[in-house]
Order: C-alpha cells, then structure tokens, then sequence
C-alpha cells in the first residue's frame, strides 16, 4: 500500500505590507499553500509599509549582535561610528512607559525576545539592513553616535522592504491576488473556513483551513477616525495606504473575536502642511517634520504649546501630531536658528517643504501666515531669556540644556533663536496608523471576547491591539508586524511557533 501525501493546509494572508509577507512566507516554510489578498491594484501595493523608512527597533547587546542582522560592518563604519547597545531590559521598559504601563505584558515580552531573532530570518529571505546614519546618528568628536535605541532600517527604506520580502514570495510560491478585497470571513460551526473576496471577477468565496488578518488598521477610514478618535479627527491627513479602512478589523470582530487596545489613540506626527489628504508613494514619509527638538513649535496665537525637548524625537513625535491637530486652526510652525541649521533632518530639504526663510526674527513674525506677530515675538524673547546657556549642547544625548520659567519648559536641547538665517516649517497632523485593534495572544491566535481562541483564525500588523498606548517607541511597528507575522503564519500552517 502506498503511503498517503499529506495534504498541505491552505492559509489566506489579508493583506500585502510586511506583516502580511513575513506571515505568508512563515505559512510557507510551514508547509502550507499561501494565497495573499491586496486590495491595492499592483501600482500600490505593500499598504503603509511602503510609506515608511523602513527603521526597525531589536534588542541587541553589543556590535557582534548587530551584526547578525547587518551581516559584516565595513572596517571604517564600525571605527567612526559609535552603535552604542539596546540590550532587551531597555526595549521592554521604552514600550512599558511609553503606554504608561498599559502594554500587554504577554505581547512586549514576545516582541522584545523574537525582535532580533526575526530580524536575522528576514535577512536569510533577503531583506538587508544598513544602519540608520541619516536619521539616527549625529557626529559627535569625529563619530557618529547613534541615539534613542533605534538603528537599522531595511536597505531601501519601505519599497526596499516590501520588494525584498515580495520577491522572496515569488520565490516561494506564494500567490498574490491584487485588487481583492476581504469583505467577509467564512466561520463554520465557530471555525474560520474561508474568506469572502470582491475581486476583478465578482465576488467569490476562497476557501482556507486558517486565515491571518494583517490588513492594517483604519486611519483612512473618515467615519471610524472621528467616532473612535474623537471630533476634528476627520480632518488629519493620512500618511501612508488610502486602503486601510479597517476591513480586518471590522471582519475579525464579525466573527467573534474581542476588542484590545487604545481605540482613542493612534500614530500621528507632525506633518507638512500642504500635503496631500493620503499618502504619496513618491514623497512617502518625507513629509514629515521630525526635528523639532532642535527648535520651537509655535501655534496660531505665537505660543509654544509642548515640551519639544521632552525626549529623543524616536519618544515623542508619535503623540505630538494629536498635540498639533488640537492648536487652533489644526496647524503649527517649527522655528530654527542657523545655529542648528546642518543638523535638521533631510527631509526639511525637500522642495515640497513648506518653508519660509527671513534674516531676523522680526522679519520671519511677518511671514508666519497665520500666527500673531506679537505673541510670536514675546513667545521667542521670553524663550532666548530662558534657555541654561551655561549647559552644553549635545544633540546626541539628553543633555539638560533646558529653560527655566516658561509653560511649558524645554527639557532639553534648549538654544536660543539668535543667529540668522531663521527658517520656519508648517506642519499639521500626519496620522500613521491606529492604536485600537483585535486582541490576540502571544501565539497570534485573535481571542474571543471569553479569552478563547476564535479557532484558525491569527493576526498581525497595525490591526492588533494592546502593545501602544498614547504613544510609540519609533521603529517598533514594523518590527512587532515582522514578529507576529511570522508566528501567525507557522501557526496557521499548523505548527508551533
């Protein structure tokens, strides 16, 4: 008698960004037949990891652990650069007080443990990672000296890294079906068989023995944003995919599955003003405005209304969006002095950057559209009168070069506004992706509401609840989709993870 073939399981991923990918290439090194449902037509495809620059936060203890994810560093990198270390006691307690204690214990430590375990499988499928010089380092005494615990990125920024995994689908085997949209799950005697798909050809059921939801979360969803978030929010602009609308979610919590998270929060960041209302594949996350550290950010009134150095920018510029879409007419502008004018990030360079420019303070008063001249000019001499000139400036460091006296102070990297040029950028509210999602465990099993896995049914990516709250350790995300992306599709394809 012949012995029988295993039949291999059929695994539906929804959705095409990293989590998505690094789940279905998972499945498939488990042995399963892998179908991937992008709802984006091919010209868009990889939802919000496309949009980012692809930095990817891991714990590692010193250069020959980084190097695992690197592979060799040059001679001259590792002797001019300082890589510092971010041992896993860190990157646990940077998410337990950036959520105010509110992460899901279970899900940090998983994280944390598998982050570079899962970077290094990334590389074995292709993926490579350069360290982060542009956005992360400064040169400090002849080294550049890397800060606030984030520095890799994938080659290539998010394109490089939805390429790189996409290419390694191909090569697997796996199949992607564009401008498919998941709209229901199928659920037979409590088990997800299937997944319901609007597709080129009408609407069809494809049939699975488990089904991962890695379809982001609904930051371009109007309705959801302003019913969740709160009134005004229908105004933010999106950053990244115009398509998560939150379909994974809303079919997740269809089928049974139980709330977690932050609904009320969410990713949003300082973004130029004149940006377009959804993402834009060619410019990507170079609208954003992230040095503000380096300045002052001003409202309407010419008031400063946040500690800009409260932290490094990776600690705080994921909840200062929501601080500036709360300002009067939802807008801001970041002031810099020549004295910083080399250390802003790249992107303040761009030619879509909504700059203006004067040879005094009095000057750039008048080209602030919007602001009120004179509470700029108080707001900026009242500052200058502040700053602990007597402290060093280290931009690398948080260097307690703060103010004294002001609401609110400066904590940091404080510098007086007093050496032209001047420039100033206008930013609004940029919104990443939400907080609020399904609960799963540290298998990337979605929960019911009883605690009970919803059998054959996992997720990943933005649309899981319960690991950020408020706000965000940067690099964190892609990092947490590569993780549990990779254990939901091991265990979709039947195995432990």
């Amino acid at each position: 008698m012949r012995d029988q073939v295993p039949v291999k399981r059929r695994v539906v991923v929804v959705g095409a960004g990293n989590a998505a990918l690094c789940a279905a290439l998972s499945a498939r090194e488990g042995g399963a037949a892998v179908t991937v449902l992008e709802r984006a037509p091919r010209s868009e495809h990889g939802g919000n990891s496309r949009f980012t620059m692809a930095s990817m936060r891991f714990a590692y203890r010193n250069l020959d652990e980084l190097q695992e994810v690197t592979g060799q560093l040059g001679a001259d990198e590792i002797e001019t650069s300082d890589y510092g270390s971010y041992p896993e006691s860190r990157f646990v307690r940077d998410l337990e007080r950036m959520s105010c204690g509110r992460a899901d214990p279970g899900l940090v430590a998983t994280l944390v443990a598998r982050s570079r375990p899962t970077l290094c499988w990334m590389r074995g499928l292709g993926v490579e990672f350069v360290p982060l010089y542009a956005g992360q380092a400064f040169e400090i005494d002849g080294r550049r000296r890397f800060w606030g615990g984030l520095t890799l990125q994938a080659r290539g920024g998010g394109p490089g890294l939805v390429a790189s995994l996409r290419r390694a689908a191909v090569r697997a085997g796996i199949e992607v079906l564009h401008e498919s949209r998941a709209v229901r799950l199928q659920v037979d005697e409590g088990a997800v068989r299937g997944v319901e798909v609007d597709g080129p050809s009408g609407l069809r059921l494809l049939a699975a023995d488990a089904v991962v939801l890695a379809s982001g979360g609904f930051e371009a969803n109007r309705e959801w944003r302003r019913r969740y978030l709160g009134e005004g929010w229908e105004a933010a602009k999106v950053r990244g995919s115009r398509y998560n609308t939150g379909d994974g979610i809303r079919m997740g919590l269809e089928a049974g599955a139980a709330r977690a998270g932050q609904w009320t929060g969410c990713h949003a960041v300082a973004w130029d003003l004149n940006a377009p209302e959804v993402g834009n594949l060619e410019v990507r996350h170079r609208y954003q405005k992230h040095s503000y550290p380096l300045g002052i950010v001003v409202n309407a009134r010419g008031e400063r209304f946040l500690d800009e150095g409260a932290d490094f920018r990776n600690y705080t510029y994921a909840r200062y969006g929501r601080d500036v879409l709360e300002q009067p007419g939802r807008f801001a502008w970041q002031v810099f002095d020549a004295r910083v004018a080399d250390l802003l990030r790249d992107e303040y360079r761009q030619p879509h950057a909504s700059r203006v420019t004067a040879d005094s303070v009095e000057e750039l008063a008048g080209r602030l559209e919007g602001v009120d001249e004179e509470g700029f000019l108080r707001t900026v001499r009242d500052f200058n009168a502040a700053v602990r000139r007597h402290v060093r400036f280290d931009p690398a460091a948080r260097d307690g070069r703060s103010t004294h006296g002001l609401d609110p102070d400066k904590s940091n990297w404080a510098n007086p506004l007093d050496r032209p040029p001047f420039e100033a950028f206008a930013v609004t509210c940029g919104i990443t992706f939400t907080f609020g999602g399904l609960r799963i465990d540290r298998g990337a099993r979605v929960l019911d509401e009883s605690g009970r896995p919803v059998p054959d049914l996992f997720a990943a990516g933005e649309l899981v609840g319960g690991l950020f709250h408020d706000n965000y350790p940067g690099g964190s995300g892609l990092t947490a989709g590569a993780v549990f992306g990779r254990i939901a599709g091991m265990r979709a394809a039947g195995h432990d993870a």
